[in-house]
């Protein structure tokens, strides 16, 4: 009972300790949080101070300062980056201002239809600004983008390097996909009925595709031509699709009809009839006898053999009873250029397709339709790269015998190259010919005169279809270089020299004929001592 009283009496002083303790913790606890001035910590008031009251009122009004000057600086830093931002969007603007033909795409997922719209519309003005429906103006011949070309089975390409072949299979996954996924494409568009015709559509197959040209120009996609057989002779479908780096879009199908389609083949020439001789068989099987739709002009220079290639011409015309040749004489210095010139303007029936060709090319009936499948008057020429066969005897020289030909004309690394810094054989429109000015007849002799006016076309707003194609063949002879050409064309006659004898590996092997003998013969010894 008296420990009970005694309790009782202590619990008013204990609970005067408590409160006596919490208020100087929450003294010391202010003083060390109190946030120091510019040279001196802020006190709480003392003992002398006016007051209790005054001292905090001053404390709260210096805090109040502080964060009014915070504030006064933030609204600074957000002036300045409102400024730049500003400074950033006049920018854009500019830049949109100067390349009005960019254009902006919104995509607003919240309205999925408008954002479909604007990038349907972004992929067709690719197109636009992509060479598919006209040419554009370039600079050099250098500027024109080369197209390939490419069959169910091969790819025909120009940029071989030193690993790839001019004529190979797809290796690369991507390459083999992307071309399977373009004949799928364009099967499925001719297979998809129009609703105009009644008639029971034809089914058309992958085995229908005859062949394909594509390139793609880096900053807008890639170009596809397709060429199928058609519902008759001579007659194709062709479908041209485009990738302007996203889904192939159909640019347009139509019907190629090619049934009157004729080619004024044009030669120059000067002597050499025992290669024109060589020369008129390939004609008579391939422009005779397979197509059919085929005019033959010789422009010749000079008397000297030229009754034996009348004869030989002659001989052709009555054994297949063929009518369609023109033999034009000059009695003037050998011109290539201007061989082809005049036999270009001596046509005088319709429109026809022109092409320009050598006495030592060999062409299959199949580059016949290339040619004509790739000229449009008014809109395309065609500037095939040819395949030039290396010398025989240097390729087949370890062979008992050299192959016939028709065996040799194979496109393969060790038997030839493509003949891309050559532009003589073509294939264009008399009327394009003429409107763009023809040849220049100051060019005299050997060179100058086809790039002279392959230039002329770049210049111009046709389209310039340049592709490796698989029926056209150069074939080889040895070739003088006269001293009578300028050092220029001098020097393009040696260059054109070098690259016709061999690979750079089966020149290798004749450099270093000795080196190889002489360690076959120490090979040889070694083995004896053994």
């Amino acid at each position: 009972m008296m420990f009970r009283r005694g309790f009782i009496l202590f619990l008013p002083r204990l609970v005067g300790l408590l409160v006596v303790a919490c208020c100087s913790m929450s003294i010391v606890y202010m003083l060390a949080c109190t946030p120091k001035g510019d040279n001196q910590q802020l006190a709480l008031p003392r003992v002398h101070s006016p007051t209790v009251k005054e001292g905090y009122e001053a404390i709260l009004q210096e805090r109040e300062e502080r964060h009014r000057n915070y504030i006064i600086s933030l609204k600074k830093q957000i002036a300045q980056l409102k400024a730049e931002l500003q400074g950033r969007t006049e920018q854009l603007k500019n830049m949109h201002n100067q390349y009005p033909d960019s254009l902006d795409i919104q995509l607003d997922h919240s309205k999925p239809e408008k954002a479909q719209a604007n990038l349907l519309a972004f992929l067709r003005s690719q197109v636009d600004k992509a060479e598919v429906h006209s040419g554009v103006k370039l600079s050099t011949e250098y500027a024109a983008v080369p197209f390939e070309s490419f069959t169910l089975q091969k790819v025909y390409q120009l940029e071989t390097g030193l690993t790839r072949h001019p004529e190979e299979k797809p290796a690369r996954k991507d390459k083999r996909d992307e071309l399977i996924e373009v004949i799928e494409l364009a099967v499925g568009s001719l297979n998809k009925p129009d609703g105009v015709s009644k008639a029971k559509p034809r089914v058309y197959t992958a085995s229908d595709f005859v062949e394909g040209i594509y390139r793609t120009e880096k900053n807008k996609g890639t170009l596809y031509e397709l060429t199928f057989k058609g519902d008759a002779k001579h007659q194709f479908k062709k479908i041209v699709l485009f990738r302007p780096f996203g889904p192939v879009m159909k640019v347009k199908k139509e019907n190629v009809n090619m049934a009157d389609t004729l080619i004024n083949v044009i030669v120059p020439l000067a002597k050499r009839a025992s290669k024109f001789r060589q020369f008129m068989q390939n004609f008579r099987e391939m422009g005779i006898q397979q197509d059919g739709r085929i005019h033959l002009t010789v422009v010749y220079f000079g008397k000297e053999q030229m009754n034996e290639v009348k004869s030989i011409l002659e001989n052709t015309s009555k054994s297949a009873n063929f009518k369609n040749f023109t033999f034009i004489q000059l009695n003037e210095e050998f011109s290539r250029g201007k061989g082809l010139d005049v036999g270009a303007r001596f046509w005088k029936g319709n429109n026809v397709v022109l092409f320009f060709c050598d006495v030592d090319i060999y062409f299959t009936a199949e580059f016949l339709n290339s040619c004509r499948l790739n000229t449009q008057p008014g809109k395309k020429v065609f500037y095939p790269v040819l395949f030039s066969q290396y010398n025989p005897s240097i390729i087949y020289g370890h062979h008992d015998s050299i192959p016939s030909l028709e065996q040799q004309l194979i496109i393969k690394k060790e038997t030839g190259f493509w003949r891309d810094f050559g532009f003589g054989m073509t294939c264009q429109y008399r009327s394009d010919f003429i409107n763009i000015g023809g040849f220049d007849l100051d060019i005299k002799g050997w060179g100058g005169e086809d790039v002279h006016l392959y230039r002329k076309y770049l210049h111009s707003n046709l389209m310039v279809i340049r592709t490796p194609v698989r029926g056209l063949f150069h074939l080889w002879h040895e070739k003088q270089c006269l001293d009578e050409l300028t050092p220029e064309q001098y020097k393009m006659c040696m260059q054109s020299k070098a690259m016709n004898e061999a690979s750079h590996g089966q020149l290798g092997m004749l450099v270093f004929k000795q080196e190889i003998e002489t360690h076959l013969h120490r090979q040889k010894l070694n083995s004896k001592k053994t």
